[in-house]
């Protein structure tokens, strides 16, 4: 395909498929599969062919910019292009085409301890390579990292979503080394986000998931442990680790456990079988899901996407899993339309009372 034909036609796609673009220039996948590591860890942004995807407002030419900007020593400047980037590339639950070529930089910003925007750039990582759910808390959506292949849904400009998301995914297995350093990051935001990141790789699983063990066995904070428990879970789930729904019952199961474990990993367990929930699993909800604990996980990434707005996420998750009758989905993650805010208010992260 020559550089005149590098411009994708939805009118094309329509007739042929979109099987056409397969393997070429214009499949993002290989595109992110063809970054050197020397172009990833050098940030030569001007080697990487942006111009040729898309996002929410038209060609993806100026994403290098907002990329630049976020390593700027100007906190106000670095969060306005984290802000734009995000709002471009991650639209109302919408996924650009040149989205996923922004990851292997996010993810070296965020390894820089001298970057403003750490936390917010493993925040769009995660949400380039997972595709959003809005407020499904139900066993089939809650932990599904993306559409399956045979249901293939398109952005505004006619790309096919699948492969944006495939090759963000893509796009960690290949560096994830820099979010399992930072699982142990000093910054509990940043072990969140990580963790978030992690779960939504395409490879690597099992070093990965070893990773998560890891960091679940030493994490002292509560919030942190629960979305830990999950990313464990939905790894497992992509990836078929069969023996993941043993780890999460055996968490539920256990009353020395605490109570932010047993659920989440209730929750998980839930997502990974397809037996009714037993008896005594309904128990341990019964008695450990309080107001209390309600407000703790409301907080952690997969409840937020469920309800971002009246800290609801467990109860209205609890009753999706529970209630058979579908539910109507709403943007609890993006908040106003059009604006990227990650996965919750603007500056959760800066703001949250973590430590």
């Amino acid at each position: 395909m020559t550089s005149e034909e590098l411009v994708f036609d939805f009118e094309r796609v329509r007739v042929h498929g979109i099987g056409v673009y397969e393997g070429t220039g214009l499949d993002v996948r290989a595109v992110v599969a063809g970054l050197s590591r020397d172009v990833r860890d050098g940030f030569r942004l001007d080697e990487v062919p942006w111009g040729r995807f898309s996002h929410a407002y038209g060609s993806g030419e100026d994403v290098l910019i907002h990329l630049s900007r976020m390593r700027c020593a100007d906190a106000a400047a670095a969060r306005d292009a984290r802000s734009s980037l995000g709002n471009s590339v991650c639209h109302q639950g919408t996924t650009g085409s040149v989205a996923p070529l922004t990851v292997p930089f996010l993810l070296r910003i965020a390894e820089d301890q001298a970057a403003h925007e750490r936390v917010n750039a493993l925040v769009l990582v995660a949400a380039v390579a997972c595709r959003n759910h809005w407020g499904n808390g139900s066993r089939a959506a809650l932990l599904r990292v993306a559409d399956p292949d045979d249901e293939v849904t398109f952005d505004g400009s006619g790309y096919p979503q699948n492969w944006s998301v495939r090759a963000g995914r893509d796009a960690i297995a290949a560096d994830a080394h820099i979010p399992i350093a930072l699982l142990d990051d000093l910054d509990p935001g940043v072990r969140e986000a990580a963790a978030c990141v992690l779960a939504a790789s395409s490879g690597r699983a099992w070093e990965v998931s070893a990773a998560l063990h890891e960091r679940f066995r030493v994490e002292g904070h509560p919030r942190l442990r629960a979305g830990l428990v999950l990313a464990i879970a939905q790894l497992a789930r992509e990836h078929r680790h069969e023996d993941a729904a043993g780890f999460t019952r055996a968490c539920w199961s256990d009353p020395a456990r605490p109570p932010e474990v047993r659920v989440a990993a209730a929750l998980g367990w839930l997502c990974l079988v397809d037996d009714s929930a037993p008896e005594d699993l309904r128990a341990v909800l019964d008695e450990l899901v309080t107001p209390e604990l309600g407000r703790l996980m409301a907080e952690v990434p997969w409840l937020r996407q469920v309800d971002s707005h009246s800290g609801a996420g467990l109860t209205l998750t609890l009753k999706h899993m529970f209630d058979p009758a579908p539910r109507p989905t709403f943007p609890g993650t993006w908040g106003k339309p059009g604006r990227f805010v990650g996965w919750g208010k603007p500056g959760r992260f800066a703001d949250d009372p973590l430590v």
